[in-house]
């Protein structure tokens, strides 16, 4: 043991204390230190904040400001001492067992980095990040797609299964392996080698044109549908004449005894001599441009099978459409999921804001699920992992259903507000500490671990796809040729209600 880094002085107490530093080369903000308590043994403590002051004689004196973490007792349990530390005491950096034991830092769990300023791993237990949920959220640029990976990659290795709501096409690169030029540094680091996964396939509701990388496409089933059916797919609101219209579409093509899809049941309803037809046409254009509805849907065993990553890659879809597809993909998970169709697994909802909005920020078709799914899913080992820029948005039911938060750089008061709402017993200190975090490095809040602990995220094993692009200034534009050039311009066709759609249906405007 190396030799006291300061001492104790002032008011004690049995949470807090401060001590004068005797060399500030010695120690820095968020170390971790332990005093010799009479009763408790070695006492674990982490430096909250570091000021200078005047001393008696004049001189600068730095003093640090420690939380009081605890002590083991014979039973494991943690405890803070019963009685305030007594100025004087010294002052010593702890021991990387000392911080292991009283943390209860445990090896074999999900491996998501080392705590920040030293080689110690921190690794989460697999089972309560799926029973429990998970959030992820921080600022754009912070690293959060980066750490939901290694997230993902650590389940990967598990074989949980993972359906991945991917609304910008960031995780297709799980499949290669990471190429960072300091990989090899990073590899002896964090002790991982490079590796890209096999069992990862890329599903679009649209097509190879919208998603030219897709392995397949996603369908969901199209045929038959009830109105009410129907209805939950449409994106924008209908009013009770428009449902009026579905509901007597939809019962006379069952008069008839065939089978039908939405096509159909808008040249049913093409058939009504009512003008609210028009209105249901431009409100269901968007089901029969989007091609996600078809009569051999995408089976749920397949999506959702023991070692298999399914991401369902949004690139192209309308964020309405989004909406409607999410919203139906995982009720009907959910719901399969109660029934012992599909294994336990999770779910990852990437820009979860958009799809679970805080309620007076906007109103979605899956929020209601995802609620669902955040409330009841642990019963039946469904798991979310939640992904969000801007913590304040998402619906505050779903984020305080997540006990393990991983929170990394956050500027914003009204997203620091809201994080402090959903975690219990944060302190002012560390919610600045949260404006202060360097990308990569983040903040862990889990069941696992007694009190929030910074963590340096490890590097991933398969390649990155989440970086911001930059905008090269190499680039020459284009030259173009105005000389003499007069184009005609011609006067814009008046729109036709309804038209488009119509085309599509019937062949002919």
């Amino acid at each position: 043991m190396i030799g006291s880094v300061g001492v104790i002085f002032g008011e004690t107490g049995s949470h807090t204390y401060r001590f004068a530093v005797t060399d500030p080369a010695d120690v820095k903000r968020t170390d971790y230190v332990k005093v010799w308590h009479p009763t408790d043994g070695w006492v674990l403590g982490q430096i909250l904040t570091m000021t200078r002051s005047a001393g008696n004689d004049n001189k600068d004196r730095l003093v640090a400001t420690v939380s009081v973490i605890g002590a083991r007792d014979n039973s494991g349990l943690l405890r803070s001492p019963k009685t305030p530390f007594r100025p004087g005491d010294k002052v010593y950096i702890a021991e990387e067992d000392v911080i292991v034991d009283t943390l209860g830092l445990s090896e074999g769990g999900a491996y998501l980095g080392v705590l920040d300023g030293t080689d110690i791993p921190v690794t989460v237990d697999r089972n309560k990040l799926i029973q429990k949920h998970c959030s992820i959220l921080a600022m754009t640029g912070s690293g959060k797609s980066y750490t939901a990976a290694v997230i993902m990659e650590e389940m990967m290795e598990r074989e949980v299964p993972l359906l991945i709501i991917d609304p910008h096409g960031e995780y297709a690169t799980l499949k290669e392996p990471n190429d960072d030029p300091d990989m090899d540094a990073l590899s002896e680091k964090f002790d991982i080698e490079p590796y890209g996964y096999d069992n990862v396939y890329i599903y679009t509701p649209g097509n190879k044109k919208v998603c030219e990388y897709a392995d397949r496409t996603l369908r969901l089933n199209g045929l038959n549908l009830k109105p009410k059916e129907i209805i939950e797919y449409v994106p924008s609101e209908l009013n009770n004449t428009e449902i009026g219209l579905i509901y007597e579409a939809v019962n006379a093509l069952k008069h008839d005894n065939i089978n039908y899809t939405i096509k159909d049941v808008l040249v049913e309803i093409g058939s009504s001599h009512s003008n609210t037809k028009w209105g249901v046409y431009n409100k269901l254009e968007p089901l029969l441009d989007s091609e996600f509805l078809s009569d051999k849907p995408t089976p749920l065993v397949e999506l959702f099978t023991r070692g298999r990553t399914s991401i369902i890659d949004m690139k192209g879809i309308h964020p309405e459409v989004q909406q409607t597809i999410v919203s139906k993909l995982l009720s009907n998970l959910f719901e399969a999921r109660k029934a012992g169709l599909v294994p336990p697994g999770m779910v990852v909802v990437e820009e979860a804001h958009n799809f679970c909005p805080e309620k007076g920020f906007s109103k979605t078709t899956c929020s209601d699920v995802l609620r669902a799914i955040a409330s009841e899913g642990r019963k039946f080992g469904l798991g979310l992992l939640i992904i969000s820029q801007r913590p304040a948005k998402v619906d505050k039911n779903v984020l305080s259903q997540c006990n393990t938060q991983i929170i990394m750089r956050v500027t914003n008061p009204n997203d620091i507000r809201a994080i402090t709402k959903s975690l219990e017993g944060i302190s002012t200190e560390l919610e600045e500490e949260i404006k202060r975090l360097p990308p990569g490095v983040a903040m862990l809040v889990s069941p696992d671990i007694p009190r929030a602990v910074m963590v340096q995220v490890r590097a991933r094993k398969s390649k990155h796809g989440g970086a911001s692009k930059e905008i090269s200034e190499d680039i020459e534009p284009e030259e173009v040729d105005y000389e003499d050039e007069e184009e005609e311009i011609e006067e814009p066709a008046r729109p036709s209600v309804g038209g488009s759609i119509f085309r599509k249906i019937f062949g002919r405007g």
